[in-house]
């Protein structure tokens, strides 16, 4: 049966030191580039019928490095604006903002071309991405889909896929270079494999 299967872009110097990496387009760093091209093996055995990525840097070069063909950018898998707490650890946010929570008390406004986004408005973005893909998976006969993008995008897509309110993402953990798959079970929507890590280099 065919899944959706979802890629997190490999690491990137900001994803290592923990800061909250939106719109900022960086590249991925050597680590990150090996977490992507440690992903031919386990992706190699799937019936690819489409690859979608974000369109930033990090995504796309991801989707390469894994032999993912004839890739498509989709906006609306960008990662969450994270407004004026781009580019700033949640351990700094809490100094000024004890208790911080992103997924209970959202962000603060930035300054141009990082306004910000809530999470039900990236809930709102991830509902056209699985409008589109949904009818392309779950029956026998067709191959997967494959989104290539960002965490909390990934975790908010995950929680409307099953179902579930955009913060609901919170009960996600998912780290660079992570393969997770959505699927079907007697007709529902399901959870099918979560945070599968790229394996180690040889």
């Amino acid at each position: 049966m065919g899944e959706l299967v979802l890629i997190r872009h490999g690491e990137t110097e900001w994803s290592r030191t923990r800061r909250h990496t939106g719109l900022t387009d960086l590249p991925l760093t050597g680590e990150g580039e090996r977490q992507a091209g440690a992903l031919r093996p386990l992706l190699a055995p799937r019936d690819i019928g489409r690859v979608v990525t974000s369109p930033l840097l990090r995504a796309v070069r991801t989707a390469e490095l894994a032999g993912l063909e004839g890739a498509v950018t989709d906006p609306d898998l960008t990662e969450w604006d994270y407004g004026g707490y781009e580019g700033i650890t949640t351990a700094d946010i809490r100094r000024r903002r004890p208790g911080w929570y992103l997924w209970r008390d959202g962000i603060v406004p930035g300054g141009p071309g990082h306004p910000g986004e809530s999470v039900e408005e990236v809930g709102e973005r991830v509902d056209r991405v699985l409008e589109r893909v949904e009818p392309l998976v779950g029956d026998d006969a067709e191959p997967d889909v494959v989104l290539v993008a960002h965490s909390h995008l990934l975790r908010v897509l995950t929680a409307r896929w099953l179902g579930l309110p955009p913060a609901s993402g919170a009960l996600f953990t998912l780290a660079t270079g992570a393969v997770s798959t959505l699927g079907h079970e007697h007709g529902r929507h399901a959870l099918t494999s979560w945070n599968v890590p790229s394996p180690s280099a040889p």
